[in-house]
């Protein structure tokens, strides 16, 4: 295979993964990895540099939309990140340190997880009466909807700063987003409107993906020509999928999608265990 058409391929692959991740809210890191691993054959922590490259620049893209729309709480992103960014140095650090096999393996049963994170019920309700430490913090905010502003107070902000912690571990070691998880610390434990939890999650992977990116980086495992094709690929991907959230039913395209990420997990555990990494 000539580098033109390895480029080709993988520009089309991620261009796919960046649709498909901005349509379903699972992120393209879920699918460049299995791509550049599974079909190229490419080393799975060369993979992870270009995944999390990938990150930084849809994330700075779709941060700004939902920013601008008032959604995204910046003060509670911001506190969230010290945690966040933590755990993202400590993971790049141990993947490193652990092989390849067991990366891959962690990266299928998170993939799983995922899934089912983005199948399960939804916390659309807005508490009216928050923790002491959302109001010492200033954490509490409002987002606007067709019928007006909905005002918000969070709860259980430690059980959210922990969790984040491990969001960041997970990036940093599997080289994704870990919006399952941002969301999960978010929407359930602080009992943040999911909107407001998912637009905020986008606004800080970014920040946590340039984090665990600087020690890929120090470590040479960013190859410019996987990450190039991989960034532009996703980057159109997730543009084209924003315009088309609207006329499609993300459901279905979600369930649909569910399915193939957990084969595709599978695929990478089974790998991982017969040591073909």
């Amino acid at each position: 295979m000539t580098i033109l058409t390895f480029t080709m391929i993988l520009l089309l692959g991620s261009y796919l993964a960046g649709l498909l991740g901005s349509l379903t809210g699972l992120g393209g890191g879920v699918v460049v990895i299995p791509l550049l691993t599974l079909v190229f054959g490419v080393d799975i922590r060369y993979a992870i540099g270009a995944a999390l490259l990938a990150s930084i620049a849809t994330s700075s893209g779709a941060a700004t939309a939902y920013v601008k729309e008032g959604i995204t709480n910046i003060r509670l992103g911001m506190f969230l990140e010290i945690a966040t960014t933590i755990g993202a140095v400590i993971g790049a650090l141990l993947a490193v340190y652990t092989p390849v096999n067991i990366i891959a393996i962690m990266f299928g049963s998170v993939l799983i997880f995922s899934a089912a994170m983005t199948l399960r019920k939804k916390n659309q309700d807005a508490l009216t009466e928050g923790s002491k430490l959302s109001y010492l913090l200033k954490l509490n905010g409002s987002y606007p909807t067709k019928d007006g502003v909905v005002n918000y107070k969070l709860k259980n902000i430690g059980a959210g700063f922990s969790i984040m912690t491990v969001a960041g571990v997970i990036s940093g070691l599997l080289g994704i987003g870990s919006g399952a998880l941002k969301v999960l610390a978010m929407d359930t434990a602080m009992r943040i409107p999911f909107k407001v939890s998912t637009t905020t999650s986008n606004f800080m992977i970014g920040v946590t993906a340039a984090a665990s990116a600087v020690v890929y980086l120090q470590r040479g495992y960013m190859d410019p020509g996987i990450g190039f094709p991989v960034i532009l690929g996703v980057l159109a991907g997730a543009f084209t999928g924003s315009k088309l959230l609207a006329r499609i039913n993300p459901q279905t395209l979600r369930i649909i999608f569910c399915v193939a990420i957990v084969f595709v997990a599978l695929q990478m555990i089974y790998n991982g265990i017969q040591h073909k990494f």
